[in-house]
Order: C-alpha cells, then sequence, then structure tokens
C-alpha cells in the first residue's frame, strides 16, 4: 500500500500557481505544467510565493473552518484550544471545540489540517529547488530564491514536529503516483537535526532583513529565529527524556529523546543568543501614539500594525530610527490586501464582529498585573484591581488584547464607541450571553481604525517569529542552564533573565517604580522557581493568541492541570437605577487526556502504511 499513501494525494495542483503581483500573496490560480513554470522567470517567482501561503496556517485565528454547499464557516483556531478563549458554540464540530472537550481522536480529527499542508508544501519546495536552476533568472536571484525554499521547506518540517513529534523525512525526494515512497516516522532529534541544519544552509544565503516589498520574505533572521524555537522545545520537559508514552510501550525516540540531558538548555540559550548578536532586531519601546499623544505601551500595539507605523521614527528614547530598523518581526506572513476579516473574527456584534474567532476568558484578563506590575491581589500594589473596570490601574497590554464591558473602539462618525456587555436594563447586542459567553472580546491584532467600523479594510499582516520571543527563548533557557542570575554582556549591555522581563515590561507601559524593578518581585535573580514562574507568566501575557500557548503547557507537561479546568467568564448585571454588580461564573469546563499532549495523525493516514505509526494513547 506504500503507493497510495499520504504523498501521492498531493501531487494534484503542484502547479496550479499564483497570478498575482505581490510576492507572497496568492490572487488568482492558474494551471500551468513544469516545463512552462521554470521557463519563464515570473511564474518561476510566483511557485516560489505559492509555498509561502500556508506560513501562517496553524497560528491562524481562524485556522479551522468548515464548509457545506459552498458556505464556508470560519471558526477558531488554537486559541479556542487552550485556556485562552472559549469557542464560539455552533452546530459544527472542529478540532478546536474537540481538544477543548477531550473528544479529538484519529478518526474525527479534521483531515486538511497540518499533516496536509506541511507535506504539500514541502513537496513544492522539493520541485522548485529541483528545478529552479533552468530558470532564466540571475544567478544572485536564484541562490536566494532556492535559500527561501530550503527555509520554507524547515519550516513545514517543525510545523509537523511541534504537532505530531518525528514524521517521515523525505529528503529531497519528488514523489509520483507510481513510486514507493518512505512512510516511517523518523526519530524526533533526527528531525530537530535536519530542521537546524537547513536553515543554517538557508542563512547563509539571505540577508538578515528584507524591507519594502520583500517584508515577509524568508531571511537569515528568521532561520535563526526558528532555530531558537526549535532548540527550546527540544530542550523542554516534553521531549528531553521524560517519560510520555512509556506505559503505552510508544517508541519514545519518534516523539522526543530517549534521557534527559541539562546541555540541550544550554544549547536553547545559544539559539536565542545567535538571534540578539545580529545585532538586527529590537523591542520597539514607544510611549506616544502616531500623533504623539501619551499613551504608555503604544508600541505594543504598533507592532502588530507596522504596515502603518513602522516607519514612526520616534520611538520615545530619543533615538530616530530609519525606515523600520527597530522592527520586531523576524518572520511574519505580509498580504498585500486589505481586509477586516480578522476584526470580523474578533469584534463585538455592534461593530460588525462575528465572534468566530472566540471570547477571551476572565481566567486569562486576572493574569494581567497592575499598572505598577504587581499581581491584582498583591495588597502593596498601590493600584487596585476592579472588575467591574478591568482595565483601570493594569498593565496597558490588557487594554491592547481585551475588550471588556466600557471599552471605547473606534467607528464611523464616532470615534468613542462604546462597547456594553452588561445584561438588565439597556442592554446591548455585546451583552453577556447575547453577545459574548464571557463577558469578553479578543482585541488583540484589530487595528484601531476598524475594529469599531467593519466597514473599513486594513492589513492582515501578522507575525509568526518575533523578538520577544527570542527573548523570553533566551530567558527561559538560562534560566534552566545557568540559574537565574546568569548574565551576559553584549556590546556593553546586560542580557539576563531578569533583564528579558524589564524591558517587555517597560516596553508594555508598566510603570518602573522607585526601585526600577517594573513590579518584578525581590530576590527573583536568586530564585529559580520564582524566575520560572515569571518567565511563564510574562510569555503568557507577551505571546497570548499568537500560537504559543497552546504548545507551551504541553512542552512544560503542565497541560493536564491547565487544559483540564473550569474556565470562567464575568457576569455584569445592571439594575434600572443604573447600579452595576458583578459575578464570577462557570462558562466551559476543558478536558484533557494525555494523549492530546500532540496531535493524533488522520486515520486515513495511518490506515494505509503499518509503518506510520498513531502517536500514543490514541490507539
Amino acid at each position: 500500500m506504500k503507493k497510495v499513501v499520504f504523498l501521492c494525494l498531493f501531487i494534484a495542483g503542484t502547479f496550479a500557481i499564483s497570478s498575482c503581483t505581490s510576492n507572497l500573496e496568492q490572487v488568482e490560480t492558474i494551471n500551468l505544467d513544469r516545463e512552462t513554470v521554470f521557463a519563464d522567470s515570473a511564474y518561476t517567482a510566483r511557485f516560489l510565493s505559492q509555498i509561502y501561503t500556508n506560513v501562517g496556517y496553524d497560528v491562524k485565528p481562524n485556522r479551522y473552518k468548515t464548509e457545506f454547499m459552498g458556505w464556508v464557516t470560519q471558526h477558531g483556531g488554537l486559541q479556542t484550544a487552550c485556556d485562552e478563549a472559549a469557542y464560539k458554540v455552533v452546530s459544527d464540530v472542529t478540532n478546536d471545540v474537540m481538544f477543548a472537550t477531550g473528544t479529538i481522536n484519529p478518526v474525527n480529527v479534521k483531515e486538511d489540517d497540518v499533516w496536509k499542508i506541511a507535506y504539500v508544501n514541502i513537496r513544492r519546495a522539493n520541485v522548485f529547488m529541483r528545478y529552479v536552476d533552468g530558470s532564466p533568472i540571475t544567478k544572485s536571484v536564484k541562490q536566494q530564491y532556492k535559500a527561501e525554499a530550503r527555509f520554507l521547506r524547515a519550516w513545514y518540517y517543525a510545523m509537523l514536529l511541534r504537532h505530531y513529534g518525528g514524521v517521515p523525512l523525505i529528503g529531497d525526494n519528488i514523489y509520483e503516483v507510481d513510486d514507493d515512497m518512505k512512510t516511517s516516522r523518523d526519530t524526533y532529534a533526527d528531525c530537530v537535526e535536519y530542521i537546524v541544519n537547513e536553515c543554517e544552509l538557508a542563512a547563509r544565503d539571505l540577508p538578515n532583513k528584507f524591507r519594502g516589498i520583500n517584508t515577509g520574505r524568508a531571511t537569515a533572521g528568521s532561520c535563526k529565529g526558528l532555530i531558537s524555537r526549535v532548540r527550546l522545545y527540544e530542550a523542554s520537559k516534553l521531549f528531553n527524556g521524560s517519560d510520555f508514552g512509556k506505559s503505552a510501550g510508544f517508541p519514545k525516540e519518534l516523539i522526543g529523546h530517549l534521557e534527559y540531558n541539562k546541555e540541550r538548555w544550554k544549547t536553547a540559550a545559544d539559539a536565542a543568543l545567535d538571534v540578539i548578536k545580529m545585532n538586527t532586531f529590537s523591542i520597539y519601546s514607544n510611549h506616544k501614539d502616531e500623533k504623539g499623544n501619551s499613551e504608555p505601551g503604544w508600541g505594543f500595539y504598533a507592532i502588530f500594525h507596522n504596515n502603518d507605523f513602522y516607519n514612526v521614527s520616534d520611538a520615545g528614547d530619543g533615538i530616530t530610527y530609519p525606515d523600520g530598523t527597530y522592527c520586531e518581526m523576524l518572520f511574519e506572513y505580509r498580504p498585500t490586501a486589505a481586509g477586516k476579516e480578522r476584526e470580523a473574527l474578533f469584534g463585538p456584534p455592534s461593530c460588525g464582529g462575528d465572534g468566530n474567532g472566540g471570547y477571551v476568558y476572565h481566567d486569562l484578563v486576572e493574569q494581567f498585573p497592575m499598572k505598577d506590575g504587581k499581581n491584582i491581589d498583591d495588597l502593596t500594589s498601590k493600584y487596585t484591581y476592579n472588575p467591574l473596570k478591568p482595565a483601570e490601574g493594569r498593565d496597558p497590554r490588557l487594554a491592547n488584547t481585551v475588550v471588556w464591558h466600557g471599552s471605547k473602539l473606534n467607528s464611523a462618525g464616532d470615534r468613542n464607541h462604546t462597547i456594553y456587555t452588561h445584561v438588565g436594563a439597556g442592554s446591548t447586542s455585546d451583552a453577556f450571553g447575547a453577545g459574548t459567553p464571557t463577558g469578553y472580546y479578543i482585541r488583540k491584532f484589530s487595528h484601531r481604525g476598524v475594529a469599531g467600523n467593519h466597514w473599513i479594510s486594513t492589513s492582515q499582516a501578522f507575525d509568526l517569529i518575533r523578538y520577544s520571543e527570542i527573548l523570553l527563548n533566551y530567558a527561559e533557557a538560562a534560566n534552566e542552564y545557568y540559574g537565574p542570575n546568569h548574565k551576559e554582556i553584549l556590546d556593553g549591555h546586560v542580557v539576563s533573565p531578569y533583564e528579558v522581563l524589564r524591558t517587555l515590561r517597560e516596553r508594555a507601559g508598566i510603570d518602573p517604580g522607585s526601585d526600577g524593578r517594573y513590579g518584578l518581585k525581590e530576590g527573583i535573580e536568586s530564585d529559580y522557581e520564582k524566575m520560572q514562574e515569571a518567565i511563564r507568566l510574562e510569555r503568557r501575557i507577551e505571546l497570548a493568541f499568537e500560537g504559543h500557548r497552546f504548545f507551551d503547557v504541553r512542552r512544560w507537561m503542565i497541560a493536564e492541570t491547565t487544559e483540564n479546568q473550569q474556565m470562567h467568564g464575568y457576569k455584569i448585571t445592571r439594575s434600572t437605577n443604573g447600579i452595576e454588580k458583578g459575578e464570577k461564573v462557570k462558562v466551559r469546563k476543558h478536558t484533557f487526556r494525555e494523549a492530546m499532549y500532540f496531535f493524533p495523525i488522520p486515520y486515513k493516514e495511518t490506515v494505509k502504511s503499518d509503518d506510520l505509526l498513531q502517536n500514543p494513547y490514541y490507539e
């Protein structure tokens, strides 16, 4: 049966390439044969562009879609599959719902998902790299294009790796329908080394970063950033000698290393340092908006809309930044066509939103610290937490991540359109139960000029690797290997777990305090467990809804706690005399099974070959 396994299914359409003006966006599909594609430089470039089409697939907030009689319904993504956001209750059952409810299995898992999409694009990359030399393009451009394709191939393998563990590595092979194919899974270690080696090769022929029309293409920064992520995962508990799968008699080497090795944390720290030492990327800290008005933490909003703001020159520190050199993005998906899909996924009904992207849990809202960086229950904080007005006196990232009762959004003809989620007197379509099951909506990534007005379009670009992640990768790895007090001196600047947290909190707009600690607890630099807790919290807040949380709780092996919980919302009731009362209410009960540390490989793939082993505890 090896001649009819998954790779065969992906041959059709390999040469249906995009016809467009953008480097990285598919607009119109046309069918051409191999000879025609690689005999024309424009078609060759478009074929490469098509390999970029799915680079952000796994972290798209509307990753899961259903289709019935030509009608496509969008649902959530990884944010609604974990403890970040509640899924919208609809008649369709998708992977995010099944992960939240603990019902995912090889038979019901969505088939057109990462397994298929990644291998489609791996094959495309192989085709491109084999035949591009025959294309009439200049040697230097050809060299760059081949390096991009090599990185993209590694990118899709990395996507597979964090979903399934070790997968079949097919090398440079281009299987045709009648070919015998490799279906056995390679070890986790071999997959890691393959991805890292491919990225290192690609980085040699790519610039550190691109600007202008080429922004969004793979760079040396993208390559090094992916290595950092892969090495961090490799060092983490799930993959670094854990007992996961042992009781099932599963060949552990397919999903991780057999034994724990602390040196993997050093390798992860060094990989993050390789990015830092490039001196190419930096944290954009700006506490003034685009009009020069004071707004603590505005830079955290701006980085997700750098189509509009990357030319802002004054980052609030007296330095003038030329043409986006401060930009945090190491790799991003940047379609040129504007739209409003993301704003519609997240927005309240009164703003044209449909909520399909999910609703923020109250449990996440309470994780954001106060404006002085202290926890909401810390009695030494100079601010008082009020769940009726959750953003008052809070970390400014909360207001850029969450829509709450009383939030003001821009709207046509009304620059201060207020969102009311209360029930009772004067309730609106945005109310708890009517519009949101949690009392909140997701605001992150939504453009302020569009969030309150569904008639306006804006860039739908989104980040895939940003510098904040790299710094947090370093902080975590350094704490695990060296300890919380470790410091590196690079060009006179201190790099340490503590300094990473201070840097991100400063950019967030948190008050430094008289001690300049931004609310970080005294003694954290000498306490491994406190530092670990702080790094994990910062990661949860800073990277919320960017596709990290789902995998983080798994690689840390805490998912059996975080994903086995009753999740909550916050219900506000307003009486006829205008008095508001709030209560924490139960919303969703999440259920986690041990198998769900990994995705199941679709049954239709494993049934075709005895060599393709299913992940443990799914049988």
